[in-house]
């Protein structure tokens, strides 16, 4: 049997078991340590985060700072705002890193694919010819090419 180590997904792990009934997406904006959390950006209504178990290198999330689990609960000026943000970032990933394509879009509950179903997020996951090879169907294992804090050093200026 041939092993693939990866000890860094074990602060996925227990994140995940630690978190019981608080919410991540609540929790890391109120820190105030935007740099160690990959907070990108604030908005009024909303924040950028970028996802510490990313698709792929540049895995971005926009987030209410209202905790909802829905769009419609948003009042209109946090909604617009929201998208706004998602356009804003395809436009700079499309600029700092020159995918070709983006996946954009809600896991709505966890029936959806929802990992932190209790909170709204919307994903930005860019994407490049070639960036699903034999790995995620042999090993069911993902390969990010670039160090998350380097990514978030890369992308912090296009958002000042």
């Amino acid at each position: 049997m041939e092993h693939l180590w990866a000890p860094w997904r074990m602060a996925y792990i227990e994140q995940a078991q630690n978190a019981g009934d608080r919410c991540i997406l609540c929790d890391k904006p109120r820190e105030a340590q935007d740099e160690a959390n990959f907070i990108l950006f604030r908005g009024r209504f909303n924040f950028v985060i970028m996802n510490a178990f990313p698709y792929n290198n540049g895995h971005l999330m926009v987030a209410p700072l209202a905790h909802t689990t829905q769009l419609s609960i948003l009042e209109d000026n946090a909604r617009q705002e929201h998208i706004d943000i998602v356009s804003r970032c395809a436009d700079i990933l499309k600029e700092a890193l020159r995918p070709a394509g983006f996946n954009i879009g809600l896991n709505l509950g966890r029936v959806a694919g929802a990992g932190v179903d209790q909170h709204l997020h919307c994903h930005i996951v860019p994407r490049w010819e070639g960036d699903v090879n034999f790995m995620p169907v042999l090993a069911d294992v993902r390969v990010i090419n670039q160090a998350i804090a380097d990514t978030y050093k890369h992308l912090r200026p296009f958002f000042a």
